[in-house]
């Protein structure tokens, strides 16, 4: 009834996505083929039938530690309810474990999941806070503005963000592909660096890390004057230490430990191609 998916079984998959979240055949076999590779996608086919539920579960690290993130979690409606996520996602906990995987993150895709996930042994963890603030125009901040590498900006989280649910590099690069493909810049400095998208008079940054708060100040500002835009909202990790009074914290991501528990109050999840809705 469980077991892993092969690429003939593409069109089931992309049947239970458009469903599920509305992506096309494009997006589904970038998902299956690239961004988890076939051998990290499990499915559920019950006897006789076609395939009806179906999960990635795509290699990360944390804190040096071999885990997985579960992505693309979705079930044929007329299945729905009977038990069959809950037992593919078991099945696939066990093979990880089996595999000397220490833990699995997952993003609920909806606030109402978290206590689904939570009847599974997940526990809610990497909380981010979100918060509007006004850029004031700075004709001296100084920061590059030029297209990164999948291989430099992982160096950048490395530096500035250790504690980081890392993907691999393959991974990365399809979620690097998409956000440039949607109009992402990235901006940098010495001292920390920035993704955002330009949304009419603010500039939305969906990641942000910097040495300090003058340090992350000042890549805010050199956006302002590449772009125009008046103002930022900025999503932190909650537990940055940058603009730490702005922002009130609020659930973002999960994770379940397959065996010993480790402490990852201060660890942070991000770039996990959740961040334009696809998951």
């Amino acid at each position: 009834m469980f077991r892993v998916a092969q690429p003939e079984d593409l069109p089931a998959l992309c049947g239970l996505m458009q469903t599920s979240f509305g992506d096309g055949a494009e997006f589904t076999e970038m998902m299956a083929a690239r961004f988890a590779g076939w051998k990290n996608v499990y499915v559920a086919q019950p006897e006789g039938g076609p395939v009806a539920a179906m999960l990635c579960a795509v290699p990360v690290t944390l804190q040096g530690k071999p885990g997985a993130y579960f992505y693309a979690l979705c079930t044929d409606p007329q299945t729905r309810g009977k038990g069959l996520m809950t037992g593919l996602m078991e099945h696939a906990a066990d093979t990880l474990r089996a595999a000397g995987n220490r833990f699995i993150v997952t993003i609920p895709a909806s606030a109402g999941l978290f206590g689904f996930y939570e009847k599974r042994n997940f526990v809610r963890a990497f909380a981010r806070r979100s918060f509007i603030r006004p850029v004031r125009r700075n004709l001296w901040a100084a920061a590059e503005f030029d297209t990164v590498t999948v291989r430099s900006l992982l160096q950048m989280r490395e530096k500035y963000a250790p504690n980081s649910v890392l993907l691999g590099q393959d991974s990365f690069t399809e979620v690097l592909r998409d956000l440039y493909s949607l109009g992402v810049t990235v901006v940098s400095s010495p001292d920390g660096y920035g993704l955002f998208f330009r949304h009419w008079d603010s500039l939305r940054f969906i990641e942000l890390f910097a040495t300090s708060d003058r340090a992350a100040e000042l890549l805010v500002q050199a956006a302002r004057e590449k772009t125009g835009a008046t103002q930022a909202e900025i999503t932190l990790g909650a537990a940055q230490s940058i603009f730490p009074a702005e922002g009130r914290p609020a659930d973002y991501g999960m994770i379940r430990f397959l065996g010993e528990s480790f402490e990852v109050s201060e660890s942070y999840m991000g770039l996990m191609l959740d961040e334009t809705g696809q998951a």
